[in-house]
């Protein structure tokens, strides 16, 4: 089983967010980031994760995040099933 679908069954899904963040030479002005990855909700270890490492290590200072996310394999619609199919 690939790692995304492993993910997908432990209740991870995709969240995409948008960082509108200060240009460190122009604070006026604010630049618009794009970060996606896998993580597992109410609690965005993944998200908090980067924000964290963004106010650390990066100089443009953050001014405001929207995100969405979206489970991609809900418990309704995953069954294990027992079987066989070959193909010649």
């Amino acid at each position: 089983m690939n790692h995304e679908m492993e993910l997908m069954l432990k209740g991870y899904g995709l969240t995409t967010a948008q960082i509108l963040y200060r240009l460190p030479d122009h604070p006026t002005l604010l630049q618009s980031y794009v970060w996606q990855h896998y993580d597992l909700a109410p609690d965005f270890p993944e998200m908090k994760g980067f924000l964290k490492f963004w106010q650390e290590k990066l100089d443009g200072p953050l001014h405001s995040v929207s995100y969405v996310h979206k489970r991609l394999v809900a418990a309704n619609e995953w069954r294990a099933l027992k079987g066989e199919l070959i193909l010649h």
